[in-house]
């Protein structure tokens, strides 16, 4: 198998670089609608993203053994080449959609995800906000492994697919081109994602297609300006809380819980789930009507 470089290692230089142009547009430009930078917040997401290399280091190797037993369990291979490539980006990105939307409709896959929203602020430095627990995210690439991908390809087009999708985390890019906004991620639809209005809730899942989600009914143009954060948020600038936060609430529920269903409820269920309510606090997507841009 060719030798594929390490995306984000390479990414580093331009990441630090656009952010501080973004830093700076504000300072020369401020924009009345939004607040741009606050230190303690940037620093939190900074600290996230540096604490999240660490753990994910950690995560790799038991990730890398599961797939590398399967990858040697079928007798199917995809080589690298030219051609191959963009298939399986094309692949990674439609799992990366399942992923991601079920990291937002299952509790225990949100406790891992909501690190990325919690941030009241939407600049570049939103996107370095990673979580620490990431071993979650593994079993959705599985059949890409099957189907004869290299654990290392897998890991190449989850790279590529994260660093694409940090540019769209800013407020200083309006709309693109109708047909980039068809069928691209950008940061008018991401801002949508990053919502915690009720109509903005769970849209928008796509890492570089936003075809997936046009596709699946999932999909929200950007129509009112968005209030960025959580349904409920934290307020906190602690790393640890800010990374841990929501698997202690749902610690705490499920020892409060009365039943064996309402423990699995709070575990299996929406973010939003109570016993007894006929519909979840957050709006999934079959529940929003779509709106009108």
């Amino acid at each position: 198998m060719p030798h594929l470089p390490d995306v984000v290692l390479w990414s580093i230089p331009a990441f630090v670089l656009l952010t501080a142009l973004e830093l700076v547009s504000y300072r020369l430009h401020p924009d009345d609608r939004s607040e741009g930078y606050e230190a303690k917040d940037a620093a939190t997401s900074i600290g996230m993203g540096l604490g999240s290399l660490l753990f994910d280091a950690l995560w790799k190797i038991p990730i890398v053994a599961i797939y590398t037993a399967l990858y040697e369990l079928t007798p199917l291979r995809v080589p690298v080449l030219w051609w191959t490539l963009p298939l399986m980006l094309l692949a990674q990105d439609f799992f990366y959609y399942w992923s991601h939307r079920g990291h937002h409709v299952v509790r225990i896959l949100w406790a891992c995800h909501v690190v990325h929203h919690s941030s009241r602020k939407f600049n570049l430095t939103t996107a370095l906000r990673q979580p620490w627990t990431t071993l979650t995210v593994w079993p959705f690439y599985v059949p890409m492994v099957l189907a004869g991908v290299h654990p290392a390809a897998v890991a190449f087009c989850s790279s590529a697919n994260l660093v694409y999708q940090f540019w769209v985390h800013t407020e200083r890019v309006g709309r693109l081109p109708r047909p980039f906004e068809y069928v691209l991620n950008t940061p008018s639809h991401h801002r949508v994602h990053h919502a915690s209005q009720g109509g903005y809730l769970d849209r928008n899942f796509g890492g570089i297609l936003i075809v997936w989600d046009r596709m699946f009914g999932s999909f929200v143009p950007e129509g009112e300006r968005p209030v960025y954060g959580l349904t409920k948020n934290i307020h906190t600038y602690n790393p640890l809380r800010v990374a841990t936060h929501e698997y202690v609430a749902i610690g705490r529920d499920v020892k409060a819980a009365r039943s064996w269903r309402e423990r699995f409820g709070r575990v299996f269920r929406g973010p939003g789930w109570q016993p007894g309510r006929p519909a979840e606090e957050r709006t999934t997507p079959a529940a929003v009507p779509e709106r009108v841009a």
